[in-house]
């Protein structure tokens, strides 16, 4: 097949990251084209009949961070069929189990309500911690609105300022905060940061496993931030769309398709055309030629160099960013119920994240583990279950139950082979949950399990891991995915634009770095200040030659 039609950008993948792209481009009046080379619509972002009647997410389940972008009601997605459903509580982790050592006590339920949540706690914690958690979210609610305000614009120096810059100032009764006072805050551990603000280890280790879900352990430099995100969900907690997470790429192809572009499934790039250090265009893998100026690759930014070949500019050719030794292991249950804990109401313990933590050394032990290419000893979960909530995901009588495990290594240090570990370490997974929820493997019908290699194989994941690059503080902001990469252009190669997880502000379902794509390339089209300056003082000089003389 050789059919060549011309557009005025091809965006390669159908991930929301691509689509949001594709979508505020079609709405600035521009033709556009997603293709794709899987059957099924989002990438990760995407949901499948996994059994007859049983839809499963393939990838996200519980979206965050696009809740508190703008985009879904800047692009009007409920307007396109797409409509969320609130997790509140949004968070819930356990009592200790009984034979744990230590006291037990009252499990923790994070509502939207922050009065209910400091109320928890104290029954759980102490009024002392209570108290703490209310100041906590006083103080990290307008930080952590800053970085939402620095994830949705290109990592610069001058966005970044004025991302943060409104925290230092005096506003009201609010005295002026030192840039040494956030430096200390901003770049040091989650972890030292919690141990500043609480005292019990329950409290910390649940807002640990929350912030952990990031990807770097809450022990590492930079990661408070990612505990402070805690703070916003009681503005817009995580939410799950009615149908699956696909339903939020569904709603973004509806919007694209409504503006006249439109999305090719099953026929994905092969490679850039390219001509006199310029993009013109895309080959699919059918022979298809696709036409235009502007390319945005919105895959991994190992596929976008795969796709250049010897094309690719040394910026691009040498990018060799960090992608860590797999991210985590998801086991899909099916079940006859959902997970039952005891004592605990199920409209507490299932709207939001289970997090199955009670002590931060589980966590260390885990990523301990990972870090020397070793299974965890004792794995760690994040269960979530919204087909309690949403009787579309599975028949009357039936409920999907996703168990997320973190720090899995893709490469195992003794060489053990993945396919024949899955199914051992999906068991020790449920075992986990039942732990806190007992009953629950007896309730467990069908697994569908994915390791860190099953997830490159059919997310096209480099090495498992779902961030594409590690979310570390040496691989964020203006180092991601590279310093040179970090402004969504490639320079050398005019014309393609980088999109997605691998670029700023990382992995996670948030539309950013696909809606500032889309702003790069729109402001490249514009006439240069200059040039509009000068085009409209030449338009004034001819208007004043034709103005009519006065009688």
């Amino acid at each position: 097949m050789s059919i060549t039609s011309t557009v005025d950008v091809v965006v390669v993948g159908s991930g929301h990251n691509g689509l949001v792209t594709a979508c505020y481009l079609a709405r600035a009046g521009l033709s556009v084209e997603v293709v794709e080379s899987d059957e099924v619509l989002g990438g990760a972002v995407s949901t499948v009949e996994r059994w007859p009647g049983v839809r499963v997410d393939r990838g996200s389940s519980a979206h965050l961070i696009i809740r508190h972008s703008g985009i879904v009601e800047e692009l009007d997605l409920a307007a396109h069929g797409l409509r969320y459903l609130d997790c509140d509580p949004w968070g819930f982790a356990p009592a200790p189990h009984p034979g744990d050592p230590g006291p037990g006590g009252r499990p923790l339920v994070f509502s939207v309500d922050l009065d209910a949540t400091c109320a928890s706690i104290a029954a759980a914690c102490g009024p002392q911690d209570a108290a703490a958690y209310r100041r906590f979210v006083a103080v990290w609610a307008p930080r952590s609105r800053a970085v939402a305000a620095a994830f949705a614009a290109r990592p610069s120096p001058g966005s970044l300022l004025r991302s943060f810059w409104p925290l230092g100032a005096p506003s009201g009764d609010r005295p002026r905060t030192s840039g040494a006072d956030l430096a200390v805050d901003f770049l040091g551990s989650g972890d030292a940061l919690l141990d500043r603000w609480f005292a019990s280890e329950r409290l910390k280790a649940a807002l640990a496993w929350f912030g952990a879900q990031s990807g770097p352990p809450m022990s590492e430099p930079g990661t408070a931030a990612m505990v402070g995100w805690a703070a916003l969900m009681h503005d817009v907690p995580p939410g799950h769309p009615v149908g699956g997470s696909g339903g939020l790429t569904e709603a973004l192809r509806r919007r694209l398709e409504s503006e006249g572009g439109r999305v090719v499934l099953g026929d994905g790039a092969a490679r850039l055309l390219t001509e006199d250090g310029r993009v013109t265009g895309v080959q699919t893998v059918s022979g298809r030629r696709v036409r235009a100026p502007a390319v945005v690759a919105a895959c991994h930014v190992q596929a976008t160099r795969r796709l250049a070949g010897g094309d690719a500019p040394p910026a691009l050719a040498d990018a060799t960013p960090p992608l860590g030794n797999g991210f985590g292991l998801v086991v899909r249950a099916l079940t006859d119920r959902p997970p039952t804990y005891p004592g605990v109401p199920p409209e507490q313990s299932l709207q939001g994240l289970q997090l199955l933590c009670t002590d931060r050394a589980e966590l260390a032990a885990a990523h301990g583990d990972w870090g020397a290419g070793r299974l965890p000893r004792a794995p760690v979960p994040l269960a979530m279950c919204f087909s309690s909530s949403d009787d579309t995901l599975a028949p009357p009588g039936q409920h999907v139950v996703t168990i997320w495990g973190q720090w899995y290594p893709y490469a195992l240090a003794d060489g053990a082979d993945w396919d024949a570990l899955a199914d051992t370490e999906a068991a020790r997974l449920v075992a986990a949950v039942d732990r806190y929820a007992p009953g629950f493997a007896d309730s467990v019908q069908r697994l569908y399990v994915q390791t860190p290699l099953s997830l490159e194989r059919e997310l096209s994941l480099p090495r498992g891991n779902v961030m594409h690059v590690e979310m570390g503080l040496a691989s964020m902001f203006g180092f991601r995915p590279t310093p040179a990469l970090s402004g969504y252009r490639v320079p050398g190669l005019a014309g393609l634009y980088l999109a997605g997880a691998s670029t700023h502000p990382g992995g996670g379902v948030s539309g950013n770095s696909g809606r500032t794509a889309a702003r790069v390339l729109l402001a490249d089209r514009r006439p240069l200040p200059r040039a509009r300056m000068a085009a409209g003082r030449a338009l004034r000089r001819a208007r004043r030659r034709v103005r009519p003389a006065r009688s």
